[in-house]
């Protein structure tokens, strides 16, 4: 019986000295998870410079690669992170099963942070294209020097009080600036003429039996589509303003035969918040790296509305393909079966869809939140 508290009090010991062991382990893991599984540097100090940027650059060409190649020097492009893997791998299967098994077209994949073993090996099984891993230069992808911090918080606090959807989300702010003016300046991606945007989370619904990048560039097709929308008007408040100003300054830039009466209902006041939902596009990247092109998106970047506001890429490059192109520079692929998020394009023609397993009365374009009706109906001349 006097022994009895002595056996309790070691009792107690040990499990505060267990405690104590636990708390060291987890705090190890912890360090580890942070710091180290990243290359030993926090990730909100690496800084990617473009030495760095040439030396990652990973290309990785599989056995019998050349058995056809590709009609046009093109590529598919995505902007994606480890954690996308296992969506990416269905986007991948859908494009290869539908289209690319066909033509062999590369992959291109960019990242703000280094692409796992896995990440690379995995891609790797799921075709047998040409596929590269690049990272992305931390000068196209940090936040600019001359954005107010203060004032980009307070943006997104308004935002999400008006619970828009991103509103406080500083990395699809980055993304979507990497898209609308540096993506097409990467080292892996400057060799090619075209390019078609690959998301992680996207589906193909039909079979794609033709060449849609050769179709383009036959046809002198700059810019190619498949879903419109609306913006949110949170979002874009002072884009418009802004983007008459750069008309105003930069007169001789704006298309004399432009589609300009797309994006603006009442003769260019107001902006009606039409936009190509650019997360499908194909694109002539010689469009992008125009000298107007490129002093459009410099001129919105300054103005800062990218974080401040939430100025996607989306609207960004509608605004510069209804200011530059003529209606015949931009195609809407109406046969492309695509579903991303809660929108779709689903063909309807008969023998197309034969070739999907979408259902056309569902197709975007049919809403009044689409505005490929609109766009339809404009002349191809003024």
């Amino acid at each position: 019986m006097v022994g009895s508290p002595r056996l309790g009090h070691s009792k107690w010991v040990s499990l505060g000295r267990c405690k104590v062991f636990l708390a060291i382990i987890f705090t190890v893991l912890i360090f580890h998870l942070l710091f180290v599984r990243v290359g030993q540097t926090p990730k909100h100090l690496q800084a990617y410079t473009v030495q760095d940027v040439l030396s990652y650059n990973d290309v990785r060409i599989p056995p019998g690669f050349n058995t056809t190649a590709p009609s046009v020097k093109a590529a598919f492009v995505s902007v994606t992170r480890n954690q996308d893997l296992h969506e990416l791998r269905g986007a991948i299967r859908q494009m290869e099963d539908r289209f690319n098994h066909r033509y062999h077209y590369p992959y291109v994949f960019l990242s703000d942070e280094p692409f796992t073993d896995e990440f690379k090996e995995t891609i790797g099984w799921m075709t047998p294209s040409k596929v590269s891993f690049g990272l992305i230069p931390r000068n196209h992808w940090e936040v600019p020097a001359f954005i107010d911090r203060n004032k980009m918080r307070e943006g997104m606090s308004y935002l999400t009080s008006k619970s828009v959807i991103h509103s406080d989300s500083l990395s699809y702010r980055q993304v979507t600036r990497y898209y609308a003016g540096f993506f097409h300046k990467h080292p892996l991606v400057e060799d090619y003429d075209f390019y078609w945007r690959l998301e992680h989370d996207a589906e193909y619904t039909c079979d794609i039996d033709y060449d849609p990048f050769l179709y383009m560039r036959e046809r002198n097709i700059k810019y190619g589509f498949t879903i419109t929308l609306h913006e949110f008007l949170d979002t874009v408040k002072t884009l418009w303003s802004t983007a008459q100003q750069f008309m105003t300054t930069y007169t001789h830039y704006t298309e004399d035969k432009n589609t300009m009466d797309w994006v603006s209902s009442d003769g260019g006041n107001s902006y009606n918040l039409c936009h190509f939902w650019s997360n499908f596009e194909i694109v002539d990247l010689s469009f992008l790296r125009s000298e107007r092109y490129e002093r459009l998106f410099r001129f919105l970047d300054e103005a800062g509305g990218i974080f401040y506001e939430r100025w996607g890429d989306a609207p960004i490059r509608s605004l510069a393909v209804s200011m530059f192109l003529k209606k015949e520079d931009v195609h809407w692929f109406e046969d492309i079966g695509y579903l991303h998020s809660a929108f779709q394009n689903c063909p309807a023609n008969s023998a197309t869809q034969m070739k999907c397993h979408c259902d056309p009365d569902r197709s975007i374009h049919l809403n009044d939140f689409s505005c490929t009706r609109q766009w339809n109906q404009l002349s191809a001349s003024k």
